[in-house]
């Protein structure tokens, strides 16, 4: 691994310091057979999946993974004495620290498994906001975040009479870092931010980000979606409080996700839900809680989920997270360079450090037109606003198409992109 990745984790991408050395790129064309559904065809053409920002596609290793759980060690995890619970448990056990180790959390009792980022989020704004968000506080984000980043605080807010503050992104769709320095003030009491939007692509400098919030004792929360499926993300690098994502972005199942926490902020959080395996004890009179992660996973977990997410993990840590970046970087150029060359397109997210994703208009063309058209070529991209309407206000757009890259993707799938838009353009206009 680069030691400008090693340093920062996605942050060097950032900050400007190249892109990371690898000795040798991925093998594209192996992977590929990686994933059974890439044989599908769609309207009798070879598909073309370049929606992976919405969810990716599954690996033979996390198919077989979950497959395995219920054919062999199908069984409640935790407290149970006969060999599937006891099979069941320590693979849920080891998809934890699966998880641990992907994103450098210094104890897998800082991971709680959760449904997604979306439950990540809610969970910190009514298990922590609740306690330390009252009156005339406020909630800074940016104007890129996911509805999943917006919607839970402003139901805090509406909660407890708290203000939501938004930092300005510029054309570009970059952070304006100074502005959003000026909105932290002696109110702050939490920062919520994309690591990578999901609408523009870009890549927040959220290492900088915690520096100037922490100078103020001010927590961060990072949504890390849209950046845990395309560049290494180290916790303890970056240092921040919490960070969110879900399993099905990044490779793994839906219905799958993490949130870390540093020790201290979740065990003094109060419980989440309650019901069975968060509670020590529980009497009519009293009951007492568990420790963190437990203390937030009541009832049943989705135990094959977990168990298929850390089979995704395991799969692109043994990929290299290093290469996994680099090819992402070279396909987005290449898209890039690419579809802005075609007449009358216009891209939305240029920002100079951007992962995973493309966002364009064509001409007069309604996104949704072009989404149809490109679907009978095979080709799956994704249209409307993102769950991001305020990016979509922002640069006066109701909706954009968007294609967005994975391992498994080609510059040969680019080109078929490429082909696809040119005829969308033909037929209709």
């Amino acid at each position: 691994m680069s030691a400008a990745i090693h340093r920062t984790g996605l942050e060097a991408l950032h900050d400007g310091e190249g892109q990371p050395h690898v000795s040798r790129a991925l093998d594209v064309e192996r992977i590929r057979l990686d994933f059974p559904i890439l044989s599908e065809r769609i309207h009798g053409r070879k598909l073309v999946y370049l929606d992976n920002a919405a969810t990716s596609q599954k690996p033979r290793a996390v198919i077989d993974a979950i497959v395995h759980y219920y054919e062999h060690d199908n069984a409640n995890i935790h407290r149970g004495v006969h060999a599937l619970s006891v099979r069941a448990t320590e693979a849920h056990d080891a998809a934890r620290e699966t998880v641990r180790r992907f994103i450098n959390a210094p104890s897998a009792r800082q991971i709680v498994f959760v449904r997604g980022a979306t439950e990540a989020i809610n969970l910190v704004a009514q298990a922590y906001g609740s306690e330390h968000v009252g009156a005339g506080d406020e909630i800074l984000i940016t104007a890129m975040e996911h509805h999943s980043d917006i919607v839970p605080w402003q139901i805090l807010c509406e909660q407890n009479g708290a203000r939501l503050r938004v930092a300005p992104i510029d054309d570009s769709g970059e952070l304006r870092l100074e502005e959003f320095e000026k909105l932290m003030g002696p109110r702050t009491r939490l920062v919520a931010v994309a690591h990578v939007s999901n609408a523009l692509g870009t890549i927040n400098p959220v290492r900088r980000i915690i520096e100037i919030a922490h100078r103020r004792s001010v927590p961060v929360l990072v949504d890390g979606a849209q950046a845990v499926p395309h560049l290494p993300v180290d916790v303890q690098a970056l240092d921040c409080d919490f960070y969110a994502f879900s399993g099905h972005k990044v490779y793994g199942p839906t219905g799958s996700g993490v949130l870390y926490g540093k020790t201290g902020l979740l065990e003094a959080m109060p419980p989440y839900q309650g019901g069975g395996d968060m509670i020590r004890s529980v009497t009519f009179e009293k009951t007492t809680y568990n420790v963190p992660p437990y203390k937030f996973e009541a009832g049943t977990p989705d135990i094959a989920g977990a168990i298929g997410l850390g089979a995704a993990l395991d799969y692109v840590m043994a990929l290299g997270m290093d290469r996994v970046a680099a090819h992402g970087q070279d396909l987005l150029a290449y898209a890039t360079e690419r579809v802005s060359a075609i007449d009358g397109v216009r891209l939305i997210g240029t920002a100079p450090h951007r992962a995973g994703v493309l966002s364009f208009l064509v001409g007069d063309i309604h996104p949704h037109d072009l989404g149809t058209v490109l679907d009978q070529e095979g080709i799956a991209i994704r249209t409307g606003h993102h769950c991001a309407q305020p990016v979509m206000e922002r640069y006066g757009v109701a909706a954009t198409a968007r294609a967005s890259f994975a391992v498994y993707n080609t510059r040969e799938e680019v080109d078929a992109l490429v082909a696809g838009i040119l005829k969308a353009r033909e037929v209709l206009g």
